[in-house]
């Protein structure tokens, strides 16, 4: 582990960070990686000494991203460390002690169990051994809502976790990265963020991790959460101003399966004239699980609804979730979930609800009612 201790930025520093210029312009701005400034001498007391200690674990991602030359505003993820990101933003020595790890170098279309399963272990280590007050995780995009949920599901403790990642590469004209990682790290050190669970942090948004879902596919103004809008919004004048309280006790968390791989489970996708060919080779592939994104409130055509009956029968875990962007799927409208011994996703997207089946069976969690009762109670 690397400990940073940085000098306040320059004007230059300043108006590069206020106009968003890529990691590249603040390496030019006399920000050398290397790090400019000298840690205190030892015996010496520096502000930083009270500051909170925040842990940034990087995995990869578009905010680690470098241009690539095959097309215009073509990139490679993971090609920048946790360090040099944190190097490269001015300020965040006034914010926190910080340390950086790097987990994994991918693009988070490749993100996976094994990952899933160190970062997890990571940060319940640096908690329980009082390593940090709370952790950031730089992150992709595309599956960053999955990994969101599943720490949340998993990790034990009231201190704050915080996932950000940008849309932009860091040598983009006007990349969102730096800010993002400012604000997260900035929202990790706050009193306040203890007890909300895990934590998405893009745009000047936090958003809870049941909720948020990226809902564009290039847009910096991509992450929304459709049934309950954010829990707080970063102001660059006001600071952080949280519009939900802090939950009292967190929920119950699972455990991880032994290994490092969770059971599979498969997400079918429902449409015009479905069959039941999806269903049958999912669990040909060995589904222990499989998710409806249903149509509507999780329905699919009837042939697909009596290929998820028979599996329900053969002891497949069948969830019915949406394909729609917002609402819940109510138990026994159009379904009759109880004769089939379905379970509902409530508001879980099809990605999350997978998540969340993944660990129940990994917790010996199969019969239906007792299922349902999860899914509900995770919010």
């Amino acid at each position: 582990m690397t400990k940073h201790a940085v000098s306040p930025p320059s004007r230059c520093q300043r108006r590069t960070f206020m106009l968003a210029v890529p990691l590249v312009a603040f390496a030019l701005c006399s920000w050398p990686i290397g790090g400019a400034a000298q840690a205190a001498e030892p015996g010496k007391d520096t502000p930083a000494a009270n500051l909170p200690r925040i842990l940034v674990l990087a995995t990869g991602g578009t905010i680690a991203g470098q241009a690539d030359p095959r097309a215009t505003g073509a990139y490679k993820s993971g090609q920048i460390t946790g360090e040099q990101l944190m190097q490269s933003v001015p300020g965040l020595d006034k914010l926190a002690k910080l340390n950086a790890e790097q987990i994994s170098s991918i693009g988070s279309q490749d993100m996976n169990d094994k990952v899933w399963f160190a970062l997890a272990r990571r940060i319940q280590e640096a908690f329980d051994k009082n390593e940090a007050d709370g952790v950031v995780i730089t992150h992709g995009t595309d599956t960053l809502e999955e990994t969101a949920f599943f720490l949340d599901n998993v990790v034990r403790g009231d201190k704050p976790v915080v996932i950000v990642g940008s849309m932009r590469p860091a040598t983009a004209v006007s990349a969102d990265g730096p800010g993002n990682l400012y604000e997260a790290v900035q929202v990790a050190a706050d009193p306040r963020s203890r007890g909300r669970g895990v934590m998405a942090v893009l745009n000047d948004k936090i958003q809870g991790a049941r909720s948020v879902t990226k809902t564009n596919t290039t847009s910096i103004e991509t992450f929304n959460t459709s049934n309950d809008g954010p829990i707080g919004y970063v102001d660059t004048a006001g600071g952080i101003r949280f519009m939900t309280q802090a939950a009292g006790l967190k929920r119950a968390t699972y455990q991880l399966p032994a290994g490092e791989q969770l059971p599979r489970v498969a997400i079918v996708y429902s449409h015009a004239n479905m069959d039941a060919v999806p269903i049958e080779d999912a669990i040909s592939h060995g589904a222990k699980g499989i998710v409806l994104a249903g149509v509507g409130d999780g329905n699919t055509s009837k042939p697909a609804l009596e290929a998820l009956e028979a599996a329900a029968k053969k002891g497949v875990i069948v969830v019915r979730s949406t394909r729609v962007r917002s609402g819940f799927v109510t138990r026994n409208v159009e379904v009759d979930d109880d004769k089939n011994g379905f379970v509902v996703s409530e508001d879980l997207n099809p990605q999350k609800a997978r998540v969340l089946t993944q660990l129940l069976i990994a917790s010996g969690v199969t019969a239906p009612a007792e299922l349902q009762k999860a899914f509900t109670a995770t919010w």
